[in-house]
């Protein structure tokens, strides 16, 4: 499983404890502590037992998902460009000339 690393680095140190007196209270190898904090992995057993002696919920040691990427919008060709252009420009100048004779005339 993909941990928290730094959650629970900050969680260990907040205690005072070392790498060595986590492993001891958590029932863990040392390597298993370094493991975690350094690479950020874990079994399901080592999840359980550092939520056990955090006292915290799962969530708060497993790492959050990367969002991924949105996926930037496809340029409109020019080909469609100029025809819309053209087609609000002649809407707007249509406007604005009815517009100009009702308040002229």
């Amino acid at each position: 499983m993909e941990l928290d690393r730094q959650q629970v680095r900050e969680l260990r140190q907040g205690r005072g404890w070392t790498q060595q007196q986590l492993a001891e209270v958590a029932g863990l190898s040392l390597r298993t502590v370094q493991r975690v904090e350094s690479l950020g992995v874990g079994s399901h057993e080592t999840v359980a037992a550092l939520c056990a002696v955090f006292e915290v919920p799962r969530e708060r040691l497993l790492a959050q998902a990367p969002t991924a990427p949105q996926p930037a919008a496809a340029p409109v060709p020019l080909a469609v460009q100029l025809p819309l252009t053209l087609a609000a420009g002649m809407a707007l100048g249509s406007t604005l000339t009815l517009l100009a004779l009702r308040l002229l005339g």
